[in-house]
C-alpha cells in the first residue's frame, strides 16, 4: 500500500483515547509518542522513577519496531519478499503471527483472511477518495484470497498463489511485545496505545486507568468512557481510514467472502487477554456484522464486545460491562 505499508488500522485515527482524570496525583505518568507502523504510538508509564519508565517506554518500541521491520508489507521487509517469492522460509515471529492470523480464519470461517493482501492492493484506500474498482477487477483480485490455500510447515510457507498482509493482526502481536518489553523492565502500570487499539495494565498511581472508547459518527464524542480490566482494547471501524465516494463510504475493512468493504457494523471494540485475539476478533466481528459478531464473540472464552451496527444501534456480550466497567466523566 510506491511505498505501501499495509496496516488494517488507519494514520491517525483514534478509535480509543485514554481520557486521564483531573485529579491531583502523586506522581506523573511518563509518555512518550513515536510514528510506528503507520500510526502513532503512546506508550505511558506509571509508578516508576522517570529514568526507568523512559528506558522501560523505549524497550517497548524497540519491541514493536521489531515487528514492523519484519512483517510490514513493503519493499524489502521478510513479509514483502515472501509474498514476491510465494512462499519461503519464515522467521518466528511471523511463523507465530501467520499462524495465528490462519487459526482466526479457520475459527471465524473466512470472515478474519489474512490473504487480502491483492484486494487492498486494490482498493488502495489510502489514495483516495476515488472511484471504487471496476467489479470485473475486484473479481480478479478476489480469485487470489482464500487462507485455506496456505500451507505453514516446518520448512517455510507456501502461501498458494495468495498475498499475505497481517496488518489485522500484527499490531496487536507488536502490542502483546511492547507489553512484554515494559512488564521485562519492571513497568506494572502502563498503556501501550497504537492508533487507537490498547494493552491496559495496572492503574495510573491510586487510581484505575480511563479510555474513551470513540463514537464512530462523532469524532469529538466518547461512545462510552470505561475503565477496563487489565488487557487488551481493540476498536475497528469504518472511520478509521475511509472516504466518501458519491454518497458512499469506502473504507478499509474488506470483507473477504465478496471483495467490496463490510457494511454491517459501524464500530466494534473488543476486550482480550491478548491484543493479537484482539486485534483479530475485532476485524472479524465487523466483517460479521452486529448480529454474527456478537455470536462470534459471545462463542470465544475471556473475550467480550461492544458494537455498533450500520444503524447506530449498539449491542455487547452480557460480560462487557464486567471487563470494561463505565465510570463518570468528570
Amino acid at each position: 500500500m510506491s511505498r505501501i505499508v499495509r496496516w488494517t488500522l488507519p494514520l491517525l485515527a483514534l478509535g480509543l483515547v485514554v481520557a486521564y482524570a483531573a485529579a491531583r496525583r502523586p506522581a506523573k505518568p511518563v509518555t512518550e509518542t513515536r510514528f510506528l507502523m503507520g500510526t502513532l504510538v503512546t506508550v505511558t508509564v506509571s509508578g516508576m522513577p522517570e529514568a526507568d519508565a523512559r528506558a522501560a517506554a523505549s524497550a517497548a518500541f524497540d519491541a514493536m519496531e521489531a515487528v514492523d521491520r519484519e512483517m510490514a508489507r513493503r519493499p524489502g521487509t521478510p513479509l514483502w519478499e515472501l509474498n514476491r517469492s510465494g512462499g519461503g522460509p519464515v522467521g518466528t515471529a511471523t511463523r507465530e503471527v501467520l499462524g495465528a492470523a490462519l487459526a482466526w480464519a479457520r475459527r471465524t470461517r473466512g470472515a478474519f483472511d489474512p490473504t487480502v493482501g491483492r484486494l487492498l492492493d486494490l482498493w488502495d484506500i489510502p489514495s483516495g477518495p476515488h472511484p471504487p474498482p471496476p467489479p470485473d477487477e475486484v473479481d480478479a483480485a478476489l480469485a487470489h484470497v482464500g487462507w485455506g490455500r496456505v500451507r505453514l510447515g516446518p520448512a517455510g510457507a507456501d502461501l498458494g498463489g495468495t498475498e499475505v498482509d497481517l496488518g489485522g493482526i500484527a499490531k496487536g502481536y507488536a502490542i502483546d511485545r511492547a507489553a512484554e518489553a515494559l512488564r521485562a523492565r519492571g513497568a506494572r502500570g502502563f498503556i501501550v496505545n497504537a492508533g487507537g487499539d490498547l494493552y491496559v495494565a495496572g492503574s495510573r498511581g491510586d487510581r484505575p486507568w480511563r479510555i474513551g472508547i470513540q463514537h464512530p459518527r462523532g469524532p469529538q464524542e466518547f461512545l462510552r468512557v470505561v475503565s477496563p480490566m487489565e488487557g487488551a482494547l481493540v476498536t475497528s471501524g469504518d472511520y478509521e481510514r475511509s472516504y466518501e465516494w458519491q454518497g458512499e463510504r469506502i473504507h478499509h475493512i474488506l470483507d473477504p467472502r465478496t471483495g467490496y468493504p463490510a457494511r454491517g457494523c459501524r464500530s466494534v471494540t473488543v476486550w482480550a487477554p491478548t491484543a493479537v485475539d484482539a486485534d483479530a476478533l475485532a476485524t472479524a466481528a465487523f466483517v460479521l456484522g452486529p448480529e454474527d459478531g456478537l455470536a462470534l464473540l459471545e462463542r470465544q472464552p475471556g473475550v467480550e464486545g461492544l458494537l455498533v451496527g450500520s444503524d447506530g444501534a449498539v449491542v455487547e456480550t452480557p460480560g462487557f460491562s464486567r471487563v470494561a466497567p463505565g465510570v463518570r466523566r468528570r
